[in-house]
């Protein structure tokens, strides 16, 4: 099972493994404040990509398509497989406000829908 969370909320003792999935650190917290049994910073998108996106939910789908376009080369998609073949459950932890549109959405949907 592959769930999503804001790394700002609670951790809580079913979400299992967590992976924070941003490239950059969450603002205004420590590192003894997140609650991650890993940082796969470099299965985020791009910078470019991510200031393009700027969490513009009107280009919402065009940035689903250039991060999915991203990932197909991106080395951390293996240690993140590696994980949720491992682990029962995985909890994707993010900074983003918009619950809805943000690459652990993205993740989330691409490795639960895997072939």
């Amino acid at each position: 099972m592959i769930q999503i969370k804001r790394v700002y909320e609670q951790a809580e003792n079913n979400d299992g493994y967590r992976v924070l999935v941003d490239r950059l650190w969450p603002r205004g917290m420590k590192k003894s404040e997140v609650s991650a049994d890993e940082w796969l910073k470099d299965i985020a998108p791009s910078a470019s990509l991510r200031q393009w996106f700027n969490h513009d939910p009107a280009k919402w789908k065009e940035f689903k398509k250039r991060y999915k376009a991203e990932l197909k080369n991106n080395e951390a998609t293996k240690r993140l497989k590696q994980i949720i073949k491992e682990q029962p459950v995985v909890t994707l932890v993010y900074a983003a406000k918009d619950t809805i549109h943000n690459q652990a959405a993205v993740l989330q949907h691409l490795y639960t829908f895997e072939d």
